[in-house]
C-alpha cells in the first residue's frame, strides 16, 4: 500500500489497528455495553470504529489514545443510529442526549474496570455451551478476530462465525442484563470465567487433535486473559492461583518439543531451556493466592503440583511424597477420575510401580475414563516398569488406537515398539 499524506502506510496502519484492539477492545466493547445496555450492539459498534480508523489513520494520523478515539467515534455512531430512527422511545432520547452532553470528554481515562468484568461474565453466562462461551471470550475480551480463533482451533472460520453469532442470539433472547452477577451467584459465575480460560490454555498446552503436539499461541492467550481477570478481581486467590498454574506449565514450553515438532516428555527435558522467569512469575502469584488466607483450592492445589516440578532439578529428585499429598486433598475436593490417575502416577514414583497399579486398576473397575487413551497409556507405562512387557505393550497399542492426536499417538507406538527390543 501506498504511504497516506502523513507518509504512514496502509499496512503499518493495519498493525497499529490491529494492535490497539487487541489490547483495548475489551475496554471499549465494556463501554459501549454498559452505555447502549445491548451486548451485541457494542461489539458491531466497536467493529465500525475499527473500520473508519483504518480508513481515516492513513490521512489523519493515529490519534494520542486510539483507544479512546474508538470508544468515541464508536458512541457517536449508537448516538447518531437513535437519532435516524423515525420514532425513538424515552429510553434512547435520554441516553442520546446524556451522552451528547458528556461529549468525548469521558473517554480518555474513565475506570471502566469494573465494565471488563462485567463483560467477562457476559461471555461466560451459564446460558451459554462451553464451545460459544470459548468462542465469545477470546472474541470479545480477548480482542481475536474469527480468522484468529478458527486458526487456533483448527475449525472453518465460518463456524467460529456461526458460535459468535449464536452466542449473541442466546444471549439478547435470553435477555441477559450487561452486569455483574449477585453476590449469590459470584463464585459460580466465576468458576465458569475461570474454567474457560483454563480449557483454552489446556488445549494450547497440549493438542487434543491435529498433527500439532501443543499450540503455545492458544495458550498463551488463555495467559493473557487469565492475568486480565486476576487483576480485575484481587481478591479472587483462585484466580490468582489459575495465573500461576499457568505460568508453571507454560515455562515448560521451550523443552517440550523437538525442532522438528515433535514431542520431549517431561523426564527427558533439558530443564535448562524452562523459562525460569516465568517460574517465578508463577510463584509469586502463588504466594499472592496464598496471602488471601482463604484456603487452596482446585487450581492452587494444582499449581502446588506444578511449582513442585518446576523446582526440581530432575524428575528423580522431584518432592514427589509431597505431590502425592497435593493430590489426595485435589482428590477430596475435586473428585476426578484424571486427578485419581494422576495420583497413581505419583504414588509409583514416590512408593512403586505395583502401587500405583492398584489405583489404576481400581479406576478401570469402576468405569471412569473408558474410551480414554489416559487410562491404557498410565497403565502400559506401569506394567513396563513392572516388566510385564507383553501386558505394556497391548495397553500402549490401544492408548494409541484412542487418541486423536498424531503426535501423541506417535508417541505411544514409539513406546510400545521400544519395549520390543
Amino acid at each position: 500500500m501506498n504511504p497516506g499524506p502523513n507518509g504512514v502506510d496502509g499496512a503499518s496502519i493495519h498493525r497499529t489497528v490491529d494492535a490497539v484492539w487487541r489490547i483495548e477492545s475489551a475496554r471499549i466493547v465494556a463501554t459501549l455495553a454498559k452505555v447502549t445496555g445491548d451486548f451485541s450492539l457494542a461489539e458491531d459498534l466497536a467493529q465500525e470504529a475499527v473500520i473508519d480508523a483504518l480508513a481515516q489513520w492513513p490521512s489523519a494520523g493515529v490519534p494520542q489514545n486510539p483507544g479512546a478515539w474508538l470508544t468515541a467515534v464508536a458512541k457517536r455512531k449508537a448516538i447518531d443510529g437513535w437519532r435516524r430512527r423515525e420514532r425513538l422511545d424515552d429510553r434512547y432520547r435520554a441516553i442520546a442526549h446524556d451522552l451528547a452532553e458528556l461529549g468525548d470528554a469521558t473517554d480518555a481515562g474513565e475506570p471502566i474496570d469494573d465494565d471488563v468484568l462485567r463483560l467477562v461474565f457476559t461471555a461466560c453466562h451459564p446460558v451459554l455451551g462451553r464451545e460459544a462461551q470459548v468462542a465469545l471470550t477470546l472474541r470479545v475480551v480477548g480482542g481475536l478476530s474469527t480468522e484468529e480463533i478458527a486458526r487456533l482451533f483448527l475449525v472453518p472460520v465460518a463456524t467460529v462465525q456461526q458460535r459468535i453469532v449464536r452466542a449473541k442470539k442466546t444471549l439478547a433472547a435470553a435477555k441477559t442484563p450487561f452486569e455483574t452477577p449477585d453476590p449469590s451467584e459470584w463464585s459460580a459465575r466465576l468458576g465458569s470465567v475461570l474454567g474457560v480460560v483454563y480449557l483454552i490454555f489446556t488445549e494450547g498446552y497440549s493438542a487434543t487433535s491435529g498433527d500439532r503436539w501443543m499450540r503455545a499461541e492458544l495458550a498463551g492467550e488463555a495467559l493473557r486473559l487469565g492475568r486480565m481477570v486476576a487483576g480485575l478481581v484481587p481478591r479472587e486467590a483462585e484466580a490468582h492461583a489459575l495465573v500461576a498454574l499457568m505460568e508453571f506449565q507454560a515455562s515448560r514450553f521451550g523443552a517440550r518439543s523437538r525442532a522438528d515438532g515433535s514431542p520431549v516428555l517431561l523426564a527427558d527435558q533439558d530443564r535448562a531451556r524452562w523459562d525460569r522467569a516465568q517460574i517465578g512469575r508463577g510463584v509469586a502469584a502463588l504466594e499472592r493466592a496464598d496471602a488471601l488466607g482463604r484456603g487452596r483450592g482446585p487450581y492452587a492445589l494444582q499449581a502446588a503440583i506444578a511449582e513442585c516440578h518446576a523446582v526440581a532439578p530432575s524428575v528423580d529428585d522431584t518432592d514427589w511424597e509431597r505431590i502425592v499429598v497435593l493430590y489426595e486433598a485435589l482428590g477430596r475436593i475435586a473428585p476426578n477420575p484424571v486427578v485419581e490417575l494422576n495420583r497413581a502416577v505419583a504414588v509409583s514414583m514416590a512408593v512403586g510401580p505395583a502401587s500405583g497399579l492398584r489405583i489404576v486398576d481400581e479406576i478401570s473397575t469402576s468405569g471412569a475414563l473408558a474410551g480414554s487413551y489416559l487410562l491404557p497409556s498410565v497403565r502400559g507405562e506401569l506394567l513396563a516398569r513392572l516388566g510385564r512387557v507383553q501386558e505394556a505393550r497391548s495397553e500402549l497399542t490401544t492408548a494409541a488406537g484412542l487418541v486423536a492426536n498424531d503426535r501423541q499417538r506417535q508417541v505411544l507406538l514409539d513406546k510400545a515398539a521400544a519395549l520390543e527390543e
